[in-house]
């Protein structure tokens, strides 16, 4: 099989695992995210038709070019501005809508007259409109892809204001994504404004297949990240991602009142021990103490100058530090980063380092000595 029929084998790839992933999303059977998961299924579908021209030539045999019509273009066009939709969904499921978000239509708009310019308005030379043409699309994709990458950003700060344990809800993979789209779209512009773009079709499609297989797995595994109670979910999405902002807020509580939690808050931690269970949150904590969480997100971050996440691992991780000091332990490291309340390896091992410039395993040598 020479390199020209394995790209053709490869864009077949490409073309049905969007159009099937498209569909599991929409369709959703786990009904998990839903509003975000139907914006992910539209931009996997949008995505897929660029793949089109492709696959329709593969199937007729003749050079098919449904990428020069007109609506299709102004449909492609749409990608990152559905990726950046379900972003905001994966971020906040509460997010609505509103008149102002009709900015979102400013770019597509532009396209759109830049399309019917070049068509129709009887210029002998298109090729300002050319560079305009692919001016937008890297625009439009490179804005996008930023934006989306910081709402990200954002989220991960945010949730670590309510979740003390935050692998699984804290979108890595979309955060991923959104860079190496960021960097492939650079590249391929680049690529397409100073050689011939088909040389690079080869290798942009099989890194596409391999990102495709990624979103695939991790998309199709995405867990709810807020809580489905509508009443629950806007409590934590209203808490503001950054504790060092309260400080200059107004006081949720008096210094009496914040004095009187942080030693409730602390009796408690001490002695039932919430910490161990790896599913602990803001919410489950805040009905512990019995006070609302917003005033148990303010007397953390102000009692203590720690967020949610913060707060809970310092506990978690000097438990820890207990079990692998003790000799008569017969635990592994595993089986002490679940007992201590860690709900993968991986996070023990990270929080353990943040924390204490060693690894478990370093630890527990050093221990030994």
């Amino acid at each position: 099989m020479n390199t020209s029929e394995l790209n053709r084998f490869i864009v077949v790839l490409i073309y049905g695992s969007l159009v099937l992933l498209s569909v599991l999303k929409l369709s959703n059977p786990l009904r998990v995210n839903r509003k975000a998961n139907f914006w992910f299924g539209i931009f996997l579908f949008l995505w897929s038709s660029f793949w089109l021209d492709e696959v329709l030539t593969l199937v007729k045999e003749s050079q098919v070019e449904v990428h020069s019509i007109i609506s299709v273009q102004v449909i492609q066009f749409l990608t990152p501005i559905m990726f950046y939709f379900s972003v905001l969904f994966y971020t906040n499921p509460s997010f609505k809508f509103k008149i102002t978000d009709l900015k979102y239509l400013i770019l597509p708009v532009f396209f759109w007259i830049n399309i019917l310019l070049q068509r129709f308005g009887g210029f002998e030379d298109n090729t300002v409109f050319n560079f305009i043409f692919i001016g937008l699309i890297l625009f439009q994709a490179l804005f996008y892809t930023g934006l989306s990458y910081f709402t990200i950003r954002k989220h991960k700060k945010r949730i670590q204001q309510f979740s003390s344990n935050t692998e699984g809800i804290n979108l890595n993979w979309l955060e991923y994504i959104t860079i190496i789209i960021f960097i492939i779209n650079i590249i391929y512009v680049v690529y397409n404004l100073s050689y011939d773009s088909k040389a690079l079709n080869f290798f942009i499609n099989g890194v596409f297949l391999l990102v495709i297989y990624f979103v695939g797995y991790y998309s199709l595994k995405q867990k709810e990240i807020y809580p489905l109670e509508e009443k629950q979910r806007e409590e934590l999405i209203s808490i503001d991602e950054d504790p060092g902002t309260e400080e200059i807020k107004k006081k949720l509580i008096s210094d009496e009142e914040l004095a009187k939690i942080k030693s409730q808050l602390e009796e408690i931690m001490e002695k039932q021990k919430p910490y161990l269970d790896s599913e602990l949150n803001l919410i489950r904590l805040s009905e512990l103490v019995s006070v609302s969480t917003h005033h148990l997100s303010y007397v953390i971050n102000t009692g203590f100058k720690k967020n949610f996440f913060q707060y809970v691992n310092e506990y978690r991780i000097s438990y820890a530090k207990k079990l692998l000091k003790d000799p008569q332990s017969k635990l592994s490291i595993l089986g002490i980063a679940y007992e201590s309340g860690f709900n993968s390896k991986t996070s023990f091992n990270t929080t353990f380092k943040k924390l204490t410039d060693q690894t478990p395993s370093e630890y527990k040598n050093s221990s030994d000595l």
